[in-house]
């Protein structure tokens, strides 16, 4: 596999392998002392297809003695499904496209003014993505934005008014349930004393 892959990509050299993770294993160990044989210190990289923090999602390690106990560590992976953590994620996400868009700034000023030489395939990307962004000066566009927001935001409405509805009626039922026990606690308080003052008027009869 080594030789045809040599043989298809002959300017590419190999530098490691990765995996999607999204935790290190036992096994990684075994499989990075195969890729030894043909690499002499081959780079193990972990791609996190889930990332929850602000930056590139990957982390790459080299099996030498001193990490051979953080390779075999597992690294817990919490499930999230609340809505709060799912706008702490989008949150994330916005601050690293952010960092990401001023990280495009500093190397295009830097381009600029010299600093760097220019990279043709970077700038090709680059445009690929301008040419990607929506034309917000087309109608149509800006319609469509304006009716998904609309959407969203009536779903948002709709969900308040119903939480709304049911905190009252929970408060209602509430009022109701302790009025009930309050009669009860009455009533049995009654008849107790109607049960003593029974007693108190037989044994003064039997006097």
């Amino acid at each position: 596999m080594y030789d045809m892959c040599k043989k298809v990509n002959a300017k590419e050299k190999m530098v490691g392998w990765y995996h999607s993770g999204p935790k290190l294993r036992a096994s990684d160990l075994e499989i990075n002392e195969l890729f030894k044989r043909y690499i002499p210190n081959p780079v193990l990289v972990i791609i996190d297809v889930k990332p929850r923090d602000v930056g590139i999602p990957t982390d790459a390690y080299l099996a030498i003695e001193e990490i051979h106990d953080h390779l075999l560590r597992d690294i817990k992976d919490n499930d999230v499904g609340t809505l709060s953590n799912q706008i702490s994620n989008q949150l994330e996400s916005l601050k690293g496209l952010h960092n990401r868009l001023t990280d495009i700034t500093t190397y295009l000023e830097k381009v600029v003014l010299g600093k760097l030489p220019v990279n043709h395939q970077i700038l090709y990307n680059l445009q690929d993505i301008f040419n990607l962004l929506p034309n917000l000066e087309r109608l149509e566009t800006v319609k469509s934005f304006a009716v998904t927001t609309n959407d969203e935001m009536l779903v948002v409405y709709l969900s308040s008014l119903v939480r709304a509805v049911i905190a009252l009626h929970n408060l209602i039922q509430n009022k109701i349930t302790n009025r009930d026990e309050e009669k009860k606690e009455a009533g049995l308080a009654l008849g107790d004393g109607g049960a003593a003052d029974g007693k108190k008027g037989d044994e003064s009869s039997k006097k």
